[in-house]
C-alpha cells in the first residue's frame, strides 16, 4: 500500500516537473509579458494566497454542490431509462436533442431568473454535469449482458435485487468515469460563469487580473483553478478506490 502511494506521489511530482519545464521553456521562447515564467509567478502566488483563499473556497463550494446535484439527479433517471424500454423511448429523443447544446448558452437566462449570486452558476454547472453523467450511466447500464440478469432472476431475485446486486455495482465504474470527465468540464463552465457574471470566485479573480494587465497575478489564479481540478479529481479517485475495492483487487 505504501509503495503504491509513493509511486503515485512520484508520478504526480514527475508530471508537475514536466509541466513546469514546458511552461518555462514556452515562456522563454515566446518572451511576452502575457506568459510569465514560473519564477516570476511563484512569488506572486505566495503574495496573493490570502486573497485567493476566499475565492478558492467559493469556487470549490460551487463546483462541489453542482457535481453532487447533477449526479444525484442523473443517476436515478439513467437507471430508470436504461431498464425501461417504454420510458427510454419517450426520453431518448429529448436527450438527443438537448445533450449536444452547449449549456453555457442558457447562462443569460439563468442570470435573469436566478440573479447574480451562487444559484445561476450552480444551476449551469449542475446542468452540464447532469447530461454527461446521464449519458454515461445510461449507456453503461444498457450494455450490461442480459445473462447476468437472467442468472439472478433464476435464483428468485426481484427487480430491487437486480439493481442492488447487478445493475448498481456494474454501473458504479461508469459513474466515476463520468464524474472524472465532468470534473474538468464543470470547472471550465464555472470559470466561464464566474468570469462573465460575478464578483467572487477564481474565474472572477483571473479575469480581474487580466483586466489589470497583471499577468503573474492572473497565472496565480490559473494555478489555483488547476489545483481545484486536481483536488476534485483526486477525491473521485479515492472514493472509487474505497467503494470499488473489488475492481482494484481484480486489476
Amino acid at each position: 500500500m505504501r509503495a503504491d502511494v509513493l509511486r503515485e506521489v512520484g508520478g504526480y511530482l514527475a508530471a508537475l516537473a514536466f509541466i513546469v519545464a514546458g511552461w518555462w521553456i514556452s515562456a522563454l521562447v515566446i518572451d511576452s509579458p502575457a506568459l510569465p515564467t514560473p519564477l516570476q509567478t511563484v512569488p506572486v502566488l505566495g503574495q496573493y494566497l490570502p486573497a485567493l483563499g476566499p475565492d478558492f473556497a467559493t469556487s470549490a463550494y460551487r463546483v462541489a454542490v453542482s457535481v453532487a446535484l447533477g449526479t444525484a439527479l442523473a443517476v436515478p433517471l439513467a437507471l430508470v431509462c436504461s431498464r425501461s424500454d417504454r420510458i427510454d423511448a419517450l426520453f431518448a429523443p429529448v436527450l438527443y436533442l438537448l445533450y449536444p447544446i452547449p449549456k453555457v448558452v442558457v447562462l443569460p437566462i439563468l442570470l435573469v431568473l436566478l440573479g447574480l449570486a451562487d444559484a445561476p452558476k450552480i444551476a449551469l454547472v449542475s446542468l452540464t454535469v447532469f447530461f454527461q453523467v446521464l449519458v454515461a450511466v445510461r449507456d453503461a447500464v444498457r450494455s450490461l449482458p442480459e445473462d447476468a440478469l437472467v442468472s439472478i432472476r433464476v435464483l428468485g431475485a426481484g427487480r430491487l435485487d437486480e439493481y442492488r446486486h447487478v445493475v448498481v455495482p456494474a454501473t458504479l465504474p461508469a459513474v466515476f468515469t463520468s464524474l472524472r470527465i465532468s470534473a474538468g468540464t464543470a470547472i471550465a463552465v464555472l470559470f466561464f460563469a464566474e468570469a462573465i457574471a460575478g464578483s467572487t470566485g477564481l474565474g472572477y479573480f483571473i479575469m480581474q487580473s487580466w483586466g489589470m494587465v497583471n499577468y503573474p497575478r492572473m497565472f496565480a489564479g490559473i494555478i489555483a483553478l488547476a489545483a481545484l481540478g486536481v483536488v476534485l479529481y483526486a477525491l473521485f479517485d479515492v472514493a472509487e478506490r474505497r467503494l470499488l475495492r473489488w475492481k482494484w483487487q481484480v486489476g
